[in-house]
């Protein structure tokens, strides 16, 4: 498709979601303002119950992200920053949230906590996950251990998917095309493909839900010219493609206990450069199989749960002058018991534990016969883990959240990690104002990768030990403002970091120092004008030490989003992100030493327009980064520049 036929179908549809919609159709609904978290008790409570800043990505909100990453949609909350999600669409992700590192954030997808042991540090890749098929993202942003285990020092991402419809069969498509081109080129190609297929329903005591989405990206290199390159090359374009298939299948035993049973394959390859300002031919492939099933029994004031799920990974990297291979699995587990004396004291009582191994290949170059450097029988731990948390809400404003955890590692023994939670409450009328605090620590293993990669591996590593304070007070009035300001301090001992031991010789190594970092986040959500204006804004202050600023983080972030309902079937909404200098670092291959560099600062502007055609069919438009900044994300590496989507969202 050229770009006259591309903006011929943009402003056809843009224009006439603009001035049709005078029929009274289907209403797309402004979010509400969310009454009812979970990530921080796993009770339902309500907000003003907790004593943490929660932030929810709800259904409407994804389903306006459509044809965006689950990387870029994380990227606009408070105290986050996903680096790479701008990026070309292959590039490695960075979870940089409160200052910290992809091995301080835990996520969980339905419940379960999923992990790749074969990475560097363990995190699972969130470039496997498709948006279309979530339902909504909850962020517990603090050291949050005592619920969710080693390595919860900074977030929990807890990510809920598409659940069954409650009737017979129904069926949904998602389609949407769009341009994926740099600041440079602007030609507007179509190179980007974005699609899902999902039939759901329940017949009786059973439920089920298959779904199938795909995506293609094309015409962006993953590596650029540096500023002082004034060679002739043409870097080459790099292409990704992906797909996932999920299914579930529920079966209602009886109005007590319902079993849920689950299974997924998520993969993608991309093709991916050198390095900074290096072009290159090389491949990667990712793939993960898991399954899984959850039970559920409700008795009188409780529950019990059990969850488990087992994940077979694996990766593959292959160039002209290497090449390596990753395959490890990864079992977790969640039995608890929730139980609620009255309508004030709730309890969860629990053991959570998991499997990890890890085996690791490598070759001379692709094509050549690889051969094993890292062993299962070696690179495997287990950890298992009693927990027990207690909820206080008094009625009278005084809220109370402790937990406490026994860690029990096969390679570290035993350590205990607890939080201290309290927060009060105001009620004037259906308004609130709450002040809040918490004190917890975290506790954060090494990887297999750190303690048994040949020749980088330490096997006489220390755990990391992180502790959290924070404070702040949220404001809410008659469910159409919410305002929250948090600070915090978090402090790290044993960093582990990867180090030069001498004449190039790089082992990751225990830092002794003590780091701390500080931030502020501030947040805004709020409905008028009958509900059809809507904002949300957010403000993030991050005083990372000095001796891990080469990481990414900028000190100043900005996002905000207007939105409008423009009729009672087109919405509309602008949003603006900032983010300030940052520093970077890159090895640099002439001299082959590490060179700092920092990244100048850029704003982005988004435009969405939705428009309800039919009961059913829904089309959208998108154009993102509307003034085409010049930026980096990383050095030495592309960023998306103007880009256009269109698309279709149809149910039946």
């Amino acid at each position: 498709m050229n770009k006259e036929m591309f903006f011929g179908a943009a402003f056809l549809l843009l224009g006439y979601s603009v001035v049709s919609g005078q029929d009274t159709q289907k209403k797309e609904k402004v979010n509400e303002l969310e009454e009812v978290v979970i990530s921080d008790s796993k009770f339902n409570l309500k907000r003003e119950q907790s004593g943490k800043v929660i932030t929810k990505i709800s259904e409407t909100e994804l389903e306006r992200s459509q044809g965006q990453s689950v990387a870029t949609v994380l990227n606009r909350i408070a105290g986050i920053e996903i680096n790479g999600n701008t990026s070309a669409p292959g590039q490695t992700l960075g979870y940089f949230i409160r200052g910290g590192r992809n091995r301080q954030v835990v996520i969980r997808i339905d419940g379960i906590t999923v992990s790749d042991p074969s990475t560097i540090t363990g995190e699972f890749d969130l470039r496997l996950l498709s948006t279309n098929q979530i339902k909504e993202i909850e962020i517990l942003k603090g050291a949050s251990s005592t619920l969710y285990g080693s390595g919860a020092s900074t977030a929990v991402i807890n990510i809920t998917t598409k659940s069954e419809s409650k009737e017979k069969v129904s069926a949904n498509f998602q389609s949407s095309l769009g341009t994926n081109q740099s600041q440079d080129n602007q030609d507007y190609d179509v190179n980007e493909f974005v699609n899902l297929a999902s039939v759901s329903g329940t017949l009786g005591k059973i439920s089920y839900l298959t779904s199938f989405s795909n995506q293609f990206s094309d015409g962006l290199s993953a590596a650029e010219k540096l500023p002082d390159d004034s060679s002739e090359t043409v870097f080459e374009d790099d292409a990704y493609s992906k797909f996932n298939i999920n299914t579930k299948l529920g079966y209602q035993v009886n109005e007590k206990m319902k079993l849920q049973f689950f299974g997924n394959l998520d993969q993608f390859k991309n093709e991916f450069d050198a390095g900074a300002g290096e072009d290159g031919n090389n491949d990667a492939f990712s793939r993960q199989l898991r399954g899984g099933a959850s039970v559920t029994y409700e008795y009188t004031n409780g529950s019990v749960v059990f969850t488990n799920s087992y994940s077979l990974l694996e990766t593959e990297f292959l160039s002209n002058t290497f090449a390596s291979k990753n395959k490890s699995r990864f079992y977790s587990y969640d039995f608890y018991n929730k139980y609620s004396f009255n309508d004030k004291i709730f309890t969860v009582v629990g053991i959570n534990g998991s499997n990890n191994d890890y085996e690791g290949f490598s070759a001379g170059a692709r094509g050549q016969e690889f051969f094993r450097t890292i062993d299962d029988d070696t690179a495997d731990f287990d950890i298992v883990d009693p927990y027990a948390n207690i909820v206080y809400a008094s009625g009278f404003g005084l809220n109370l959240n402790l937990g406490a955890r026994l860690n029990i590692h096969s390679e570290y023994g035993t350590n205990i990690v607890y939080s201290i939670n309290p927060s009060y409450t105001y009620k004037f009328g259906e308004n609130y104002i709450k002040g809040l605090a918490s004190y917890s620590t975290a506790y954060i293993t090494p990887s297999l990768f750190q303690l048994f990669a040949e020749g980088f591996g330490n096997r006489k590593l220390d755990p990391e030990e992180n502790t959290t304070i924070e404070g702040g007070i949220e404001f809410s009035l008659v469910k159409k403002l919410r305002v929250s300001a948090v600070y915090f301090v978090r402090n790290e001992e044993n960093f582990v970091d990867f180090v030069d031991t001498g004449n190039f010789v790089f082992q990751y190594q225990n830092i002794k120092e003590d780091f701390s970092t500080s931030g502020l986040e501030f947040e805004i959500n709020s409905r008028v004008l009958d509900d059809k204006l809507s904002l949300a804004a957010n403000f993030t202050y991050t005083n990372v030490d000095e001796d891990l600023a080469q990481i990414r983080i900028p000190e100043i972030k900005i996002n905000a989003t207007v939105g409008y309902q423009i009729t009672d079937k087109t919405f509309s909404s602008l949003s603006y992100q900032f983010n300030d200098d940052r520093e970077d670092s890159f090895f640099n291959n002439t001299t082959f030493e590490s060179e700092s560099k920092t990244l100048d600062s850029y704003s982005l502007l988004d435009l969405y327009i939705s428009h309800q055609l039919m009961r059913n069919l829904k089309i959208f438009g998108a154009l993102n980064n509307i003034a085409n900044d010049d930026y980096q994300e990383i050095f030495g590496f592309s960023s998306r520049g103007r880009n256009a989507r269109i698309g279709f969202n149809l149910e039946f």
